[in-house]
């Protein structure tokens, strides 16, 4: 079932950006605004503790469709949302809630190209012909194509559905212009034993976006869940889409896939309209 984005309304001018997440800004809360209530929360600092909160949070598992409602604002409030999932219910709510995120640990994604990184990474993991089949060599980006869906009603369809299979989820709110760079400004070390710098994993992330219409719905300690406008329609352009898959994630391919190989990992990204990553 469908779910649109809500329908954003004009702001007047007696609806006030809340206090505390304007310590989110550099310049504070600005002219920005959001109009959504939002329910008790906190700001949580990184491991460093020395710089300014990494995200806002709330207290308790978010109240189904605040995802959407937030997320509809967020070209006037600068604040994107994120599902945040805890590290097997832990009760410090790992890695949000114990502040275990570092910003020292990225640098900016404009410093990567993401073919370079995809390529560095196809290299350093690639090592068995029977995985990555047919690919031998890396194959280069895979063309993107145009979404037929707007990219932020499925990513508000991903969220409700998220939100229905974890129903514990806490929703985190990060100053970002765009998903990808939320999971940058919030210092998320989710790949940390793929790579040290989430800066490499943003900007693979942003070509994502521009080239599938993803959209980065939620996280959890070493999980990210995308929704996807413009799949791969064909088994032919999953493969190719896949061994993107493989250099950014190889755990996707060598232990949540069955056969453990490219093509039948391929398979399930056919027509997919989300795509999650776990690494160990």
């Amino acid at each position: 079932m469908s779910v649109p984005c809500p329908i954003v309304l004009p702001v007047s001018d007696q609806q006030l950006f809340p206090a505390e997440l304007a310590d989110l800004f550099e310049d504070g809360a600005g002219a920005r605004t959001l109009s959504v209530p939002l329910p008790a929360g906190r700001l949580v600092n990184t491991d460093e503790g020395d710089g300014p909160p990494g995200l806002w949070m709330t207290k308790e598992a978010a109240a189904a469709g605040l995802w959407v409602e937030v997320h509809a604002e967020h070209h006037r409030s600068g604040l994107w949302p994120l599902l945040l999932e805890a590290l097997h219910d832990d009760e410090e709510f790992r890695p949000w809630g114990s502040g275990e995120l570092s910003l020292k640990r990225v640098t900016s994604p404009d410093l990567h190209d993401p073919a370079d990184v995809l390529i560095d990474w196809w290299d350093e993991y690639a090592h068995s012909d029977d995985t990555t089949a047919p690919f031998q060599r890396w194959p280069g980006l895979a063309p993107g194509k145009p979404p037929a869906i707007d990219p932020d009603e499925v990513a508000c369809e991903y969220a409700t559905r998220l939100q229905s299979w974890s129903p514990s989820m806490r929703l985190g709110l990060i100053a970002a212009d765009r998903g990808a760079d939320a999971l940058a400004a919030a210092g998320w070390t989710g790949p940390l034993n793929h790579t040290n710098d989430t800066g490499e994993i943003v900007t693979v992330l942003r070509s994502w976006e521009d080239r599938f219409g993803v959209r980065v719905v939620g996280a959890s300690f070493a999980d990210l869940y995308l929704s996807v406008a413009a799949p791969p329609a064909t088994l032919e352009e999953a493969i190719h889409v896949a061994a993107e898959h493989f250099a950014f994630c190889p755990d996707n391919i060598w232990q949540n896939s069955h056969p453990h190989t490219l093509i039948g990992y391929a398979e399930r990204l056919v027509k997919r309209t989300s795509w999650s990553f776990w690494w160990d």
